[in-house]
């Protein structure tokens, strides 16, 4: 599936309508109003946070609109009184990360009008991470953005050999980490392969972070992963408002609830825009279920 989604036919064909059923299960809509409506439900029992689709943006021009919609998308947060349960996350290819000229100091600079803005209204912003060659520039310009925003969040992926040393770098007192498995087609050089060693880097990883001193944000949907999480927490002397269990929107719904039930801090990942095929395939590659249900789509289609 990523290997496909690298196809300009293939794109074409999934962006005409037929999948939208599916599409709107993991995206929250095209606009910002659609994103905030999702949000305003989700926080009823949820945190969120929003994510303006796009990556790998090669235009200027695209790059200074992705940043216009997060600043008007954390003006509406903070009007609607959404701001201390609505946080946003930034790809840097997005804020021009991927431009030919000057990319690092652009996507620097846009990154950091979207941190002032969200600070001035009282939430944060994670920075996520993309594949690994963008590794070590992405965690330089998050390290750049604390010195003026200390709650800027960092992505860390647990598939890369690198992961579990970033984790001990980045875990100081009030850090923000959200460790994820990684949803990236990586070689081996740098990244683990099968699910097992993936898992258990995963672990390595959280028990770093869990004996840290910043907020460990622990997204997985695996229930196995989910209690060890718990039960490093516990072990680490942290409560369930100590770190946060973090899911993408659309995916086991009903426990993102359970475990919000039981006071657990969970945050929902929440995407919107119409630059989501890159997300999109990324889920279906993710998630058996999914893609079986992308085929009989196609084949019904076909």
């Amino acid at each position: 599936m990523l290997a496909a989604a690298q196809s300009s036919l293939f794109r074409a064909a999934v962006e005409s309508g037929p999948f939208d059923p599916l599409v709107n299960r993991f995206v929250a809509g095209a606009g910002d109003d659609e994103a905030v409506a999702v949000a305003r439900r989700l926080t009823t029992d949820r945190l969120v946070t929003v994510d303006h689709l796009g990556e790998d943006t090669t235009d200027r021009a695209q790059a200074e609109a992705t940043v216009d919609a997060y600043l008007t998308l954390l003006r509406r947060l903070g009007r609607e009184g959404l701001a201390d349960r609505v946080e946003v996350s930034v790809k840097l290819s997005a804020l021009g990360q991927s431009l030919p000229r000057d990319a690092d100091k652009i996507a620097l600079d846009s990154a950091r009008q979207i941190c002032e803005a969200a600070g001035a209204v009282g939430t944060t912003v994670t920075v996520d991470m993309e594949d690994h060659t963008t590794t070590d520039r992405t965690l330089a310009t998050v390290r750049d953005l604390r010195v003026d925003y200390p709650w800027v969040g960092a992505v860390l992926q647990a598939m890369l050999h690198r992961t579990e040393a970033d984790c001990r770098e980045l875990a100081g007192p009030g850090s923000r980490v959200r460790l994820c498995k990684g949803a990236y087609a990586e070689p081996a050089s740098v990244a683990y392969q099968g699910a097992g060693e993936v898992g258990r880097a995963y672990v390595r990883c959280l028990k770093v972070l869990m004996g840290g001193q910043g907020l460990p944000l622990v997204a997985t949907h695996d229930p196995r992963l989910i209690e060890i999480a718990r039960f490093l927490a516990e072990s680490s002397g942290r409560g369930p408002t100590d770190y946060e269990l973090q899911m993408l929107y659309g995916v086991r719904p009903r426990a993102q609830s359970e475990l919000a039930a039981q006071g657990h801090t969970v945050r929902v990942y929440l995407p919107y825009g119409t630059e989501w095929f890159g997300y999109f395939m990324r889920r279906l590659a993710e998630r058996p279920a999914n893609l079986a249900f992308f085929a009989r789509s196609l084949l019904t289609r076909g």
